[in-house]
Order: structure tokens, then sequence, then C-alpha cells
């Protein structure tokens, strides 16, 4: 994932809601969201280079979702980073607990959101604070800290809180992750790639011929325990080829 916007304990149906973008090259080889063949009970996309996951739900209230820190020219880790998201969903262990036991060295540069319905934890390997606990609020995350506040992630995460007025309608949450307005020059991050990127980066929908948003994902957790998992896929000019619609009982 690009970019994350999470809704925790802010909605008194919704205990967890989340909108992100999954931003990626596009010949990279991926599955849409589905149940797992190899584990039923998890629920997410899937990726064919590594085999784990950029952002699942797992039967029972597990989430998980991350995102790489960008930082042009580092190598890359001894671990996918997909193996963080699907290691907590195949765990029993605590959010703090799991966060706790990661060897930031195996992995790339990584922000990792994950819950198990009672909690809700974020760790960075780029993040000197350290595995934190969250409160309940709206967060945003894209490829730096949780909360950094980039001008796309300042938009997101306005639209995300007027999204959450109108569930259990979804159209609204789906709107904002297809703003593909750009920020200004002035405004935007130095993270170390050309103008060019950071000005098509600089938007919340990412589009062009070789890499851009692959998919728009809605995650909701129910007060009954129940989940929804919605994904739209995308071609690389932008255009919608195919939607996901999952209901997952408690």
């Amino acid at each position: 994932m690009c970019l994350i916007v999470v809704g925790w304990r802010v909605h008194p149906d919704y205990p967890l809601v989340v909108a992100a973008n999954r931003d990626e090259f596009h010949g990279r080889a991926s599955l849409p969201a589905a149940a797992w063949p190899d584990d039923p009970a998890v629920f997410g996309g899937r990726d064919l280079t590594a085999g784990g996951t950029w952002l699942g739900l797992r039967r029972g209230g597990r989430f998980a979702a991350v995102t790489n820190v960008r930082e042009p020219g580092k190598v890359p880790g001894k671990c996918s980073r997909g193996a963080l998201t699907a290691g907590f969903l195949r765990s029993t262990a605590s959010p703090e607990a799991f966060c706790a036991d990661i060897v930031p060295g195996d992995y790339a540069g990584f922000n990792l959101l994950v819950g198990d319905g009672q909690s809700l934890a974020y760790v960075s390997n780029r993040d000197p604070d350290g595995p934190r606990v969250l409160s309940p609020g709206i967060y945003g995350l894209s490829n730096h800290r949780l909360q950094t506040p980039w001008p796309k992630l300042r938009r997101a995460r306005t639209a995300f809180a007027s999204a959450l007025e109108q569930l259990p309608a979804c159209e609204t949450a789906f709107a904002l992750l297809a703003d593909r307005r750009l920020a200004a020059d002035a405004e935007l991050p130095d993270t170390g790639v050309s103008l060019a990127w950071e000005r098509l980066l600089s938007a919340i929908f990412v589009c062009s011929p070789d890499y851009g948003t692959r998919a728009s994902t809605l995650a909701l957790q129910r007060s009954d325990g129940s989940q929804r998992l919605i994904e739209r896929s995308f071609s690389p000019d932008g255009s919608v080829s195919g939607e996901v619609d999952l209901e997952i009982p408690a």
C-alpha cells in the first residue's frame, strides 16, 4: 500500500474502517482479494512475487496492512515486507507482541498497522519511537511515518472523516481514493526521487503507464464481528478492471 487512512473506534457501528490505495509497478504479478486457498480464514490480495499481501483481514477480527518507506537506493531487506502482514494474519499473537518481536533489520523500510479487534498497533523500522498502540482516532499513512503531513495525506484524512459519516454507503470513500489531483511544487516533500516522480506520487490516486494505483480497498469491521472487504482493481490507464466484494462472517 502507498496510502492508508484508518478510522479506529470513531464510528458507532464500525470500530475499524480502512480506505487504502496500493501503488505498485503494473508488471508485478498479483492476485485480487479473495480467501487464501492455503488458509481460507484469511482474505486479501496476494503478491505472486514474494507470496505476501499488502492488506488483509482474517475471520475473527485480525487486520494488517503495510507500506514501504520511500528511500531510493537502499538495498532490499532479506525478508519481504509483505511477509509481515501475512505473518500477523496467520498468528495468534496480540498486535503489541507481534510488533515487538519483529527484527527491524530483516526488512527494507516499512510501516505496519496490525489489529485484532481489541487493539490497533503501529510499528516502523524507520520510526525511533518504536511500536505503539493507537488510541481511537483517524490516522493517515503513506511512505513515511504515521501522520506525516504530506499534502495527499492531509487531503485524504479530511475527506475520510466525511466518508465515515456516509457509511454503510461506500462511494464517498472510493471517491476520495480516486482523487488524482497533484500537490503544488512548493508543497512536495523531498524523498530523494526526481521532481517529476515527487509530482506523480503526490496524488492520492497515482496514474502512469508503468507504475500507479493498482487497487483501491475499503475494509470494514462491524460491531457484531463481521467484516466486509471491497477491492477495485485498475489498469495502467487508470480504468477499473475488476471489483471484489467479500462478506466475512464473525
